[in-house]
């Protein structure tokens, strides 16, 4: 089985959400034990996108299965693509897969100001996904433009890629890592915190 989780510590968070910060809570010298405060968004680390995290009426994690987040996954190589640009609906393939692993390669930039920088889907790409009943997982931040300086006037406003996948019913998997060389169909198993919320860190693996 191959990790697909970035680690849940302290460091950058999305523009605008709260950081991730563990707190050292009661220590083995002072009082014998350990235990730490764990402050996070749920929107933090890796993790899964429920549709009530963009969806006025959408459907929130504790209306999932766990059985929900196990999936079929196809492996869509995109690290041809460069900052910022969009990933057209040419480049999804037609398949029977229940997820989508769009490999962009950033995930070498964690912690750094490029990784927002990603490529992204267009709009068209996530409702061909949607289409065909296909959840999206990315080793980038969001599947939709992140807010930074480079930004440009022409990318697309608001989160249409969010809204066709998550109104589609379908979660997203964002900040993902450990892509590269994964054979072209896997399964993952993404299983979010058990809270029911518009979205929460989750544990996510591969197995061939």
């Amino acid at each position: 089985m191959r990790d697909l989780s970035q680690d849940l510590t302290a460091g950058q968070p999305y523009p605008g959400d709260p950081p991730v910060r563990v707190t050292p809570h009661a220590t083995m010298t002072e009082d014998g034990y350990r235990v730490a405060e764990l402050a996070c968004s749920t929107h933090s680390g890796t993790h899964v996108d429920a549709p009530s995290h963009l969806c006025e009426d959408g459907a929130s994690l504790g209306a999932f299965d766990v059985a929900d987040f196990r999936f079929d996954a196809r492996v869509l190589d995109c690290t041809d693509f460069g900052d910022r640009e969009p990933v057209p609906s040419e480049r999804v393939p037609d398949t029977d897969a229940d997820l989508l692993l769009v490999h962009t390669g950033f995930a070498t930039y964690w912690g750094t100001d490029e990784y927002l920088d990603h490529p992204y889907l267009s709009a068209a790409a996530a409702e061909r996904c949607a289409s065909q009943g296909c959840a999206v997982g990315l080793d980038a931040p969001s599947v939709d433009p992140s807010p930074s300086p480079n930004a440009s006037d022409d990318e697309p406003a608001g989160y249409p890629a969010h809204h066709a996948l998550l109104g589609a019913g379908l979660p997203i998997l964002e900040n993902l890592t450990n892509l590269a060389g994964l054979p072209e169909r896997v399964t993952v198993h993404a299983y979010p915190l058990p809270v029911d919320a518009d979205g929460a860190p989750a544990r996510v693996v591969a197995e061939p």
